[in-house]
């Protein structure tokens, strides 16, 4: 399988959440799979070290994440803060190492395509200039529209290969109808809506992640 990224329409929308049920759903439904999950930059304590605990994964936290900045902002300006250097040439030397020693492998970005790594380069110019699929995660929450459509906008400007957008569900009674309909998102972004994820309470629960990642359409991202 190719490299899938995974993106947010913003911060705290989910990414992690599909990260999560995609692999989950690999170790389920496709044991003998050689799985890896990177994430290039992390700022904060987080999502590394739940990727690790929750899956077993044999990759260091290094592996997982190369760059790490304690402070919970932007890379550019956690960066800045802690007087550190964001190594661009790093992050693609790991990307190219885990694409060869793994066949499956789940790259979850910081923010959304706008998001800054450096002063000069974000999310969107990442995800050009690696070639890699791109899934884009939506809450459904009120603003879900025009997230999605602004994230989409920002993708075709620079020729990144949009496969899908899935919507997540924040809330146990997330109204999609009114606050994402997905009719509605696909006539404005001519990009399909592959699926819905639902209310996960329990991220340690692998079964309702494998569950939930079942019910996308797995092809259309290349799954």
């Amino acid at each position: 399988m190719k490299p899938l990224l995974i993106v947010g329409s913003d911060t705290g929308v989910g990414k992690t959440v599909l990260t999560a049920s995609l692999a989950a759903y690999q170790l389920t439904y496709r044991p003998h799979s050689n799985l890896a999950i990177y994430k290039p930059v992390q700022a904060g304590l987080g999502d590394r070290e739940y990727f690790k605990s929750t899956f077993s994964l044999t990759q260091t936290l290094a592996e997982i994440t190369p760059i790490f900045f304690e402070t919970p902002l932007a890379p550019a300006i956690a960066a800045i803060r802690e007087n550190k250097h964001l190594d661009l040439g790093l992050i693609w030397q790991h990307f190219q190492t885990l694409q060869h020693n793994y066949n499956y492998l789940l790259v979850e970005a910081l923010g959304g395509l706008g998001s800054p790594l450096t002063y000069e380069y974000t999310v969107a110019d990442l995800a050009k200039d690696w070639h890699i699929s791109v899934v884009l995660v939506v809450p459904v929450k009120l603003g879900a529209i025009g997230q999605a459509v602004a994230n989409v906008a920002l993708a075709k400007i620079n020729n990144i290969a949009l496969k899908g957008i899935v919507l997540n569900c924040v809330t146990p009674d997330a109204n999609i109808e009114d606050l994402a309909p997905i009719d509605l998102i696909q006539a404005l972004t001519y990009i399909p809506v592959v699926g819905v994820l639902p209310y996960i309470s329990d991220l340690q629960n692998i079964k309702e992640l494998a569950r939930a990642a079942s019910t996308l359409e797995l092809e259309m991202l290349g799954v």
